[in-house]
């Protein structure tokens, strides 16, 4: 018998590419935001937008504003779980603006891969366990985007067979900090 381990709460978080930049750009409105509004900021077409937001209304961390109606009002509005993910949110999207790594941290198991890393081990099988749902190849992919990236170092040892051991760069040690905090925020 088969079992899997459930997502982890990044994994989960993750799943959908734009979850934690429109729970950055709500946070910086002041808790909410119209739909156009958000689809603009982040420069992503409607449907993603569309998806995300269910998805994070199903993880129940945004809402429907039961307010909205009139043009000022926000769309969308944080709920108060969103409101304590939120924070962790904002400071790990400019964390990854400001090491301009925005196409590889957008990947579905970049992030919860270093996340991960950083708890879990620096062997695939370990960072994989504690993945939990990751293939064999989607993980070798997020790690592969994450040394791409410079966060991320691949260092190859002697042993019987050899292995490779994956490491967090100085580069990455900030983004691996906000990844943990967020981490924090979602348990």
């Amino acid at each position: 018998m088969i079992t899997t381990r459930p997502p982890t709460a990044l994994a989960t978080l993750f799943h959908h590419k734009w979850a934690v930049p429109s729970l950055a750009v709500l946070h910086a409105a002041g808790g909410g935001s119209r739909f156009v509004t958000l689809t603009n900021k982040l420069d992503v077409n409607r449907e993603s937008m569309k998806r995300t937001l269910e998805a994070l209304i199903e993880l129940g961390l945004v809402m429907r504003n039961p307010g909205y109606g009139h043009p000022m009002r926000p769309e969308y509005v944080l709920t108060s779980r969103g409101e304590q993910i939120a924070p962790a949110c904002v400071k790990l999207w400019k964390t990854i603006r400001k090491l301009n790594v925005e196409a590889m941290a957008l990947r579905k198991w970049a992030l919860p891969a270093l996340g991960a890393l950083c708890g879990a081990g620096e062997r695939f099988g370990e960072v994989a366990e504690a993945l939990g749902p990751v293939t064999p190849r989607a993980l070798a992919q997020a790690l592969k985007d994450l040394q791409d990236a410079g966060v991320v170092e691949r260092r190859l040892k002697d042993g019987a067979p050899p292995y490779a051991e994956y490491r967090v760069t100085k580069r990455g040690r900030k983004l691996a900090a906000r990844v943990a905090s967020l981490e924090e925020a979602a348990a």
